[in-house]
């Protein structure tokens, strides 16, 4: 909502960011002189111009945007000695400096994200309230709660000059709701206790001492393994032996039947 236009009547009554008309008494390269109704002049330098037809467009021609007899609106930038500094640029409800933790203000929604909504409060950029932030019930997604256009109380929480981030909250304006009561828990029913069986432990097999029989019996065979490589080896050479006295034994006989 527009602030009322005032028209002051001393200059002790001009404050920063006061907004009011003036009438353009003079124009020169580096601004206008403004009657504001005051004894000082008001002063609207060039840079301070602002084209209706092209807002973010810099004048350079200052006699394009306004002449001499023109009402213009305009804000009080400072109040000096000897002038009052104007501006056409409407000034922000709330500068940097003026933004402290624990404010409350009043905003407008302005846009809607999956992680939070942005609420403009008349700063340089909109503040956030992240979806933790918007109630004490959970959340899963904003728009189950506001929609752009809704006008929200919240209270400040952070302020990132540097990073210019204001982070905001709406639940810290909201009453927290009572914890549940959590009913106790019922103790169990006593019941007749168990009767413990005991279960005997098996018994331990007992393994008799070898008999001097076993030993000598044992010993036997261990020497026996051991020596198999060794009548394998025997046997092979004994029957290499006969296949090869076979051999000769027939040769001589078939020399013998061809002499004959």
């Amino acid at each position: 909502m527009e602030s009322p236009i005032e028209q002051p009547t001393t200059t002790t009554s001009l404050k920063p960011k006061q907004k009011f008309e003036g009438k353009v008494m003079k124009t020169s390269l580096q601004g206008a002189i403004l009657d504001i109704g005051e004894k000082l002049p008001g002063f609207l330098h060039i840079s301070q111009v602002v084209n209706a037809a092209k807002p973010d467009a810099i004048v350079k021609n200052l006699e394009e945007v306004i002449k001499v007899g023109d009402t213009i609106t305009v804000w009080v930038r400072r109040v000096l000695k000897d002038h009052v500094e104007l501006t056409m640029r409407e000034p922000l409800g709330l500068e940097w400096r003026e933004i402290q933790p624990d404010m409350v203000l009043t905003g407008k929604v302005v846009r809607l994200e999956s992680f939070g909504v942005f609420v403009e409060i008349g700063a340089e950029r909109p503040g956030l309230v992240h979806v933790s932030e918007i109630s004490h019930n959970y959340v899963r997604v904003p728009y189950e709660v506001v929609k752009i256009g809704d006008e929200v109380n919240v209270k400040v929480l952070e302020v990132d000059k540097r990073k210019k981030q204001i982070k905001l909250s709406m639940k810290a304006l909201q009453e927290a709701p009572e914890p549940e009561e959590v009913e106790p828990k019922r103790p169990a029913k006593k019941g007749k206790p168990k009767q413990e069986v005991e279960v005997e432990a098996p018994a331990e097999e007992v393994i008799p001492d070898p008999t001097f029989m076993e030993i000598a019996l044992r010993q036997a065979m261990d020497r026996a393994e051991k020596r198999k490589p060794e009548i394998t080896s025997r046997i092979k050479r004994a029957k290499g032996i006969d296949i090869e006295q076979d051999e000769i034994f027939d040769r001589t006989l078939k020399g013998k039947q061809v002499k004959d």
